[in-house]
């Protein structure tokens, strides 16, 4: 009979010799996180979603050396340009990463302008160039972008708007407020909720009616027009930092009462375990026994709901945005683009300009697939 390991090791050698009931030892003196990662890794959208949007936020701070041209950067002879392609090959022959200049011509059947390709001279890009100056991190002043156009030339990734705004740039940009209303908003949302889910749960009694009914009032108040009635109230001439974070704020406060309801239901049930009633025997405070020893207990729960949240946040300030009454210009977010491509007509012309559903649709779905793969994976020994 083999020895029983002192330590589980995640890489270490299979070992032929070992016998179901060794194996089954050895899982279960694994720490939590390596069997919580090995199930994870098994769920391969889960994985891919997770990569995804870990590179989407450590490269917030960066989108601005990423982009070509400015947030609101105007080039008033390219109104809705369509995009341009990075070629390599010209006539057969590799000559690196180029576009081929445009020019604007008047369609005099459509009363269009119609942007054609000068396939004769093509324009190698500029690598590590100067440009529109940005902040670099929000604080760090520079003007180097990763490409730009040759001079006289422009490179319109993704076509430009109807003001000749880069949509390329204008995505990279408009992720920094997007991705970020999820995280603000997740933030006072987990700290309503968490707060008063743990007191109603824990207490019970009179506070725990009280919190229950303050719940109900919430949850029955139609979601939609509460959002456009509070984002209205926001004045108007509030800059576009201020607006940001009272829209983060409203679409956290109306999101806590699912969180706090499902957190007093676990902690009605764990208040009970002997673990709990033996901290409160040995002098406990409340704070101590929520925060020492109930949360924990909860603590996969409330990881997989955030992935699950964050989503609903993003559309929420695109659903706003779309409508005019969130973000407003020169503020540059998603859902300020997408207001711009209200016009059906105009879509149908110029279909590049509804290219910002795009992101929203990959990044939503990056969630729910890594939540999806989370709530698995937090259960290892689940089958």
């Amino acid at each position: 009979m083999t020895d029983r390991p002192d330590r589980f090791v995640d890489d270490a050698p299979f070992d032929p010799t070992a016998s179901a009931l060794d194996l089954e030892r050895a899982d279960l003196d694994a720490p939590g996180w390596v069997l919580v990662w090995r199930k994870f890794r098994t769920h391969k959208l889960g994985l891919i979603s997770g990569l995804f949007i870990a590179f989407s936020y450590i490269m917030l701070p960066f989108w601005g050396f990423v982009a070509p041209y400015g947030p609101n950067e105007r080039n008033e002879e390219y109104l809705y340009a369509s995009p341009q392609k990075i070629r390599l090959f010209h006539e057969g022959e590799f000559i690196g990463p180029f576009i081929y200049p445009v020019t604007a011509e008047a369609n005099l059947t459509t009363f269009q302008w119609e942007f054609v390709p000068d396939t004769d001279n093509p324009a190698p890009l500029r690598w590590f160039c100067e440009g529109t100056p940005y902040k670099l991190a929000g604080f760090i002043p520079s003007d180097t972008h990763l490409f730009c156009p040759a001079e006289g030339t422009t490179v319109f990734v993704w076509g430009s708007d109807r003001l000749g705004r880069d949509v390329f740039s204008r995505i990279l940009y408009g992720a920094q407020l997007s991705l970020t209303v999820g995280l603000i908003g997740i933030l006072v949302s987990f700290s309503l909720g968490i707060f008063f889910g743990s007191i109603a749960g824990y207490f019970g009694g009179g506070i725990d009616w009280v919190i229950n009914r303050v719940i109900e009032i919430l949850r029955s108040l139609p979601e939609l027009p509460l959002w456009l009635a509070l984002s209205a109230a926001v004045p108007s001439n509030w800059g576009p930092v201020a607006v940001f974070f009272i829209i983060s704020i409203i679409l956290g406060i109306l999101d806590w009462p699912g969180l706090a309801r499902s957190v007093r239901a676990k902690f009605l049930s764990l208040r009970e375990e002997e673990y709990v009633r033996a901290a409160e025997m040995m002098g406990a405070k409340p704070g101590r026994v929520i925060g020492r020893h109930l949360l924990p207990n909860f603590a996969s729960h409330l990881i997989a709901s955030a992935t699950l949240s964050i989503p609903a946040m993003i559309l929420g300030e695109t659903a706003l945005s779309f409508l005019g009454l969130g973000l407003r210009a020169p503020a540059v977010s998603w859902g300020v683009m997408l207001n711009d491509a209200q016009n059906l007509a105009s879509i149908e012309i110029y279909p590049w300009t509804a290219l910002p559903m795009v992101p929203i649709i990959v990044v939503v779905l990056a969630f729910n697939f890594l939540g999806d793969g989370l709530r698995d994976s937090l259960d290892p020994y689940q089958d």
